[in-house]
């Protein structure tokens, strides 16, 4: 690699330029990482076609008269308005080298929060949005133990699977890394912005490949997932049905040479069934607990994962995480009984006539929303 290779200038240009798309970019990161690298600007600027090279030229020369200056100078500013604000490039001490092995990496991240959430070998967690109870279980009990055993959890902020499986891990004080299909900035989906805000206070980090201000798109989760298994030792499929995206995430990780895994659920269960058909086509390893995982991960022995070591995976069932929708919708009280008062939860269980675990779970639920929060004195209603 030259000594003077691209700045994060020059990076943020070159992901700014239309039309520099993977089969074109990838050839190049390769030939920059080569002991005998790609020089910047000059052995670029050869190995572009014209239409691409001239632009990136004019943006050299004379940078204020281009029209990728106003998206550099957006992003740097972006930069400089929080510690917690960054933006990493592949000559970033903190770039996350898995991604280097990807055939269409990206150029530039945006991350907003701790760096150090990208520290730990990580496990993708993944599965449908809208999970059973025993998948709501199974998702936080392995994030919960695969946080003990010093891993950290990534995932796409998605409702359902993912974000059980992200605010589990922020519970038991691990890291986690959401992978965005918009930019940082933007909470999407809306209902987890009680998550956005956890993680932020947590040990979290949110990662885009998007400026931060950019709008969720459709197009743009195919390509978030293939980060999400980029970003992980392997993939952890919980609960999904035939036509699940969670089994493009497994085909990703596939693809990636990435260690695919999933939970044997019921044949009766839909939800289960693109599990199933994942390991019964040998495409994902059958995995009942985090020892099946680490089994697996042989090279990824406790020592190297990390800080937890002292802590083994909890031997006890993990309370029950129910449907949200469901417990909201059995106890459609709950928020009314609430203000800015904090109230105790045995003062909720007497007015709304349920049980603890009942409303424990549909405030869990509310609390992601951001709807509520927890204080010291009890439960408070959040406003605006």
């Amino acid at each position: 690699m030259s000594s003077a290779g691209p700045t994060l200038r020059d990076w943020l240009a070159l992901a700014a330029l239309p039309g520099l798309g993977p089969t074109r970019l990838a050839p190049l990161l390769q030939r920059w990482r080569e002991p005998e690298s790609l020089a910047w600007p000059q052995g670029w600027l050869a190995a572009l076609p014209a239409r691409l090279a001239q632009p990136l030229r004019l943006w050299l020369d004379h940078p204020a008269s281009s029209p990728l200056e106003a998206s550099v100078e957006a992003a740097l500013t972006w930069q400089a308005e929080s510690p917690r604000h960054h933006l990493l490039s592949p000559s970033h001490p903190a770039w996350p080298v898995l991604l280097d092995q990807l055939p269409d990496p990206p150029l530039v991240l945006w991350a907003k929060g701790e760096l150090s959430a990208l520290t730990p070998p990580a496990i993708a967690i993944v599965g449908t949005r809208k999970p059973t109870r025993e998948g709501r279980d199974n998702a936080a009990t392995f994030a919960r133990d695969l946080i003990a055993r010093g891993f950290g959890v990534v995932s796409g902020m998605a409702l359902g699977i993912d974000g059980i499986a992200q605010h589990t891990a922020l519970q038991a004080g691990g890291a986690t890394v959401g992978v965005l299909g918009c930019g940082v900035d933007v909470v999407y989906p809306p209902r987890h912005a009680g998550l956005y805000r956890d993680l932020l206070a947590g040990r979290g980090l949110l990662l885009s490949e998007h400026p931060a201000d950019t709008a969720a798109h459709p197009r743009f989760f195919p390509r978030r997932n293939r980060l999400i298994t980029g970003l992980s030792q392997g993939v952890l499929v919980v609960e999904a049905a035939e036509k699940s995206g969670s089994l493009v995430s497994a085909r990703l990780g596939l693809e990636q040479g990435r260690e695919v895994f999933a939970l044997p659920g019921s044949i009766h269960n839909p939800q289960a069934s693109g599990c199933l058909r994942l390991i019964q086509r040998g495409e994902a390893a059958l995995v009942r607990n985090v020892d099946d995982i680490l089994a697996e991960l042989g090279h990824w022995t406790p020592t190297v994962a990390g800080e937890h070591l002292d802590t083994a995976p909890s031997e006890a069932a993990t309370p029950p995480v129910t449907s949200p929708e469901a417990s909201v919708g059995q106890n459609p009280g709950v928020l009314a009984q609430l203000s800015d008062t904090p109230t105790p939860i045995d003062v909720l269980v007497a007015a709304c006539g349920e049980s603890v675990a009942t409303l424990q779970l549909a405030l869990l639920e509310l609390e992601l929303e951001g709807q509520v929060a927890q204080t010291a004195g009890g439960w408070v209603r959040r406003r605006g």
